[in-house]
């Protein structure tokens, strides 16, 4: 359809609306999709849900995130537009697991809680359900179209594979050439990430050295402004910015826009939408930072720097798993494989890999490199253990409960004995995920950080 316009439904949030071209889509792991509609009526609508029910009440409590709470809204927001439960069609999807379950480890299994309080919601209320499909590892895509009511489930990435694509394999050689000329990271933002880690800067260094790189100054600003709430106050000046968000969320502003340009330069091979790749770094850096804040088992601000640059050989390996897209999607749909796996077996090496090698080329601190190094297995990391496993579980919060950024899959195996390196129990799972900002599944994601500095005034 010509004029069809596209609608993200994020998660912790749902959209209803009467009869029109537009095609609803939620992206969906853990979390479980609920699509309702009324062909009478002529009314539809789509809801994302993150848990079962609320694990605890809070000042920024969202009734939306909750299938306990939020399909009541969701069912009384199409009541209100004329739908009525005897002509309600129901599609529900999601729910993958987070990891293999064993009888203790029920607490992991959040989406098929969420799956089953969805279920017993809709029947109670007569509701025909006519499709239903949750469970499993894999992420996917719900959509309903609100022209024609026609809902679909299809698997995470089907739409990038096309039968006219020429596949070719890269080799070691054509590797490691994108990596050399890749164009190396400003000076100052080096200077940043050492400075960050010693934690013993002074602001007016800081500044000063910021001011030297026009360009990180002008992307620093920007950034600053394009969070801004309603743009009433507009910042002009890093002096401005330095008041008004104070020194640790400059600088976070800072590593951010440093890096933004690099990673979206990538977005044809890792990426399912454009800028995957960028919101999926900012994300896991707000969880990361979080996570290092409940815990107590890393420095906050280095911790927000890790989860930022932890995929940071993405950005070299994303043409080359473009060009071989076709082989990769059948190596995690069809075998079963996760992407670091499917990226040994057809390229020879994996983004944590490469990541580490141009973390070393460009001096990264050993803090980074090592936490880019072992971000998929943590176990094997060094003097660095706590804070690579906080980006291990920030990075599978991400991957599981933000489904539609990136294809890929963490391996989870293990993820009991993680939690416990890092003094969690798989009994706080939910708590966890209940930790994330809700603004991280925003389109601009950094909005958590605005609202996390404001709470903390």
């Amino acid at each position: 359809m010509a004029n069809e316009k596209r609608y993200h439904v994020g998660a912790g949030s749902y959209y209803v609306d009467h009869q029109t071209p537009i095609l609803l889509e939620a992206f969906l792991g853990t979390c479980v999709g609920v699509a309702l509609y009324d062909e009478e009526a002529k009314v539809g609508g789509l809801s994302h849900l993150l848990l079962p029910e609320p694990v605890s009440q809070t000042d920024t409590f969202q009734p939306e995130k909750y299938a306990s709470s939020g399909l009541p809204l969701f069912l009384r927001s199409l009541h209100t537009a004329g739908a009525q439960n005897k002509t309600l069609k129901a599609t529900i999807a999601g729910g993958a697991l987070v990891g293999p379950i064993e009888s203790r480890d029920l607490q992991l299994d959040i989406g098929g809680r969420t799956a089953e309080t969805v279920m017993n919601f809709l029947t109670k209320e007569g509701i025909q359900i006519v499709k239903s499909e949750t469970g499993g590892f894999l992420t996917c895509c719900l959509r309903l179209n609100l022209q024609n009511w026609q809902c679909r489930i299809d698997p995470t990435g089907i739409a990038k594979l096309s039968s006219e694509l020429e596949i070719h394999v890269s080799t070691p050689k054509e590797i490691s050439q994108t990596m050399n000329e890749l164009q190396p990271i400003p000076q100052v933002a080096l200077k940043i990430l050492r400075l960050i880690e010693d934690e013993e800067y002074e602001i007016e260094h800081l500044t000063e050295e910021i001011r030297k790189d026009q360009v990180i100054s002008a992307r620093t600003l920007k950034l600053c402004n394009s969070v801004m709430y309603s743009g009433r106050n507009k910042i002009e000046t890093l002096d401005h910015a330095l008041v008004f968000l104070g020194t640790k969320l400059l600088v976070k502003f800072v590593i951010s826009a440093s890096f933004e340009n690099l990673f979206n330069h990538s977005g044809a091979g890792y990426s399912l939408c454009k800028g995957g790749l960028y919101h999926h770094a900012i994300g896991t850096a707000i969880v990361s930072e979080k996570l290092a804040n409940l815990t107590g088992k890393a420095k906050p601000g280095l911790a927000y720097t890790a989860g930022l640059l932890h995929d940071i050989g993405k950005v070299v390996l994303d043409q080359h798993i473009a060009s071989a897209y076709p082989l990769f999607y059948r190596q995690m749909f069809e075998e079963g494989n996760n992407f670091s796996e499917a990226e040994k077996r057809i390229l020879g090496v994996d983004h944590t890999e490469v990541g580490s090698e141009l973390a070393q080329k460009w001096t990264f601190p050993e803090s980074l490199i090592e936490t880019i190094r072992y971000h998929h297995r943590p176990e094997n990391s060094g003097q660095y253990h706590d804070l690579v496993h906080l980006v291990y579980l920030a990075d599978l919060l991400m991957s599981q409960f933000h489904a539609g950024l990136e294809l890929e899959r963490l391996e989870t195996g293990t993820l009991a004995a993680r939690l416990e390196a890092i003094g969690l129990s798989v009994e706080r799972f939910p708590d966890i995920v209940d930790l994330i900002p809700i603004q991280v599944f925003d389109s601009a994601p950094e909005q958590a950080l605005m609202r996390q500095s404001s709470e903390n005034r």
